[in-house]
């Protein structure tokens, strides 16, 4: 059984946000006969015609992806996908020509929807063949919020309650103006007074008049945080400040600021989960922390002192919705007053619950990591029987991966290039091996399964599990 069942490539762009579901993928996958291959996107895309015919699980479908999509299928991989940044969207047009790519989206033989609006925006899409299947699955980002697998990040949030003490978290999302390198913003710095800026790679898809006017937005909101952290360590004297900023941002401001306080710091270790359950409360505006805060049960804060209803409604809604809106720092003060107090807890209600059920799958039931392997199997029987490679079709492979290596190296050098090394680095540092393995055995004795995994170093940042 073992033996028929193609391999399963499963990517990571960020490892802070991706990793640890991903690896619940695979571990859920295991006792179902697949082995999987995870690790650094760019490393894996690099190697791709050393993998036999696998199943390749994508995390976006934007033109970025498509030389590799073609590529892939070239070489006899399937490509299924979801869009990591799908839960809270862009507006649909907007969303539309940033996101997806009708050439990418065709080679895509199916889509794992985070919940029934994401499946209803994609629907809208006119590049989406009414043929390609589109799963209402949820995510296994979803998954690690659940109650019954929180307890893999127990030991790890009781380090961070003893590391830090009482602490107030604030998550940024200011990746658009204050990106890890300044071509990566909404517009490019510009070289004279007066001279118009050019698009960055963060205003990709968008129309000149929306990405001029989200970085005015955004950065009002970013001198509103600021200015926010040191009031907030002044008014709450006994409790700690945690900034933990995007993980595709420039950490530099954030610690100044903190370098002029006393109880300030900043970091971007690990996954959010951790952190939401040792925290206090958690502030951020727009941010999908504030999603997964509201399902964890932790309160959670939009701080909203500069409004843009434009950008708040149309990109940010949900995040907000689900959180205790604040207007000014007095409102703020007042609000988490009442939380340390015990008076006030995370937001609720029968609306706000109504919002989350529609836009996230799998809060109960099957886990989302169960019902994609369901997607998967079917997937796997169409792909079985498949011939093995011919001499000629071998040569072909390493003919079309040396092509690919030749691009990605010349977009490496290109300025804002997600390929420089340095920005792949930071968005993917690695995992050593026996870290690994002791994830693993965690998710498994949560899991119940005895599967024997064995976890084997396949490149610098990629590894293979193996049943």
């Amino acid at each position: 059984m073992t033996d028929k069942m193609p391999l399963l490539l499963i990517p990571v762009e960020n490892q802070v946000r991706e990793l640890d579901p991903k690896l619940l993928l695979a571990c859920v996958a295991a006792p179902r006969g697949y082995s999987s291959v995870i690790g650094s996107r760019r490393e894996m895309e690099l190697r791709i015609d050393s993998f036999p015919r696998s199943i390749y699980l994508s995390k976006s479908m934007t033109v970025r992806s498509l030389l590799f999509f073609q590529v892939a299928r070239r070489l006899g991989h399937e490509i299924v996908t979801w869009d990591e940044e799908a839960l809270v969207h862009l507006p649909p047009a907007t969303y539309f020509s940033r996101r997806l790519n009708p050439s990418a989206i065709k080679c895509v033989s199916h889509l794992f929807a985070w919940g029934q609006e994401n499946a209803e925006l994609w629907r809208q899409y006119p590049a989406l063949s009414k043929e390609t299947p589109v799963s209402v699955t949820g995510n296994p980002r979803g998954d690690l919020l659940r109650p019954e697998l929180r307890e893999f990040y127990r030991a790890e949030a009781e380090t961070l309650r003893t590391t830090y003490g009482n602490f107030i978290l604030i998550n940024t999302n200011f990746n658009h103006v204050n990106a890890f390198g300044l071509d990566m913003n909404l517009f490019k710095p510009v070289k004279k007074p007066g001279q118009k800026a050019k698009f960055g790679r963060a205003a990709r898809g968008m129309s000149r008049a929306y990405a001029e006017g989200l970085r005015d937005h955004k950065l009002a909101v970013f001198e509103d945080f600021k200015q926010l952290v040191p009031k907030l360590e002044q008014a709450f004297p006994t409790h700690s400040i945690v900034i933990r900023p995007h993980p595709t941002e420039n950490h530099t401001v954030y610690q100044q600021i903190a370098a002029r306080c006393a109880r300030v710091q900043v970091t971007n270790q690990g996954n959010v989960v951790p952190w939401l359950m040792a925290t206090r409360a958690v502030i951020h505006n727009g941010c999908t922390t504030g999603v997964e805060a509201y399902v964890l049960g932790v309160p959670a804060i939009s701080y909203r002192a500069t409004v843009n209803e434009t950008y708040d409604d149309g990109f940010y809604r949900l995040p907000n919705l689900v959180s205790h809106q604040c207007f000014d720092f007095e409102q703020l003060r007042e609000t988490m007053q009442r939380i340390l107090a015990g008076r006030l807890g995370a937001a609720d209600g029968d609306e706000r619950q109504a919002l989350i059920q529609h836009h996230l799958a799998a809060q109960e039931g099957p886990l989302a990591c169960e019902r994609i392997v369901d997607v998967l199997e079917g997937i796997a029987r169409k792909m079985a029987g498949a011939t093995g490679s011919s001499a000629g079709l071998r040569w072909q492979r390493g003919v079309i991966t040396k092509g690919l290596h030749v691009v990605k190296q010349c977009k490496a050098k290109l300025p804002g290039s997600h390929n420089r090394p340095e920005f792949q680095h930071h968005r993917y540092p690695g995992v050593p091996l026996e870290d690994l393995r002791q994830r693993i055995a965690r998710f498994q004795h949560i899991l119940g399964d005895d599967t024997g995994i064995k976890v084997e170093q396949r490149g610098h940042a990629i590894s293979q599990i193996c049943v």
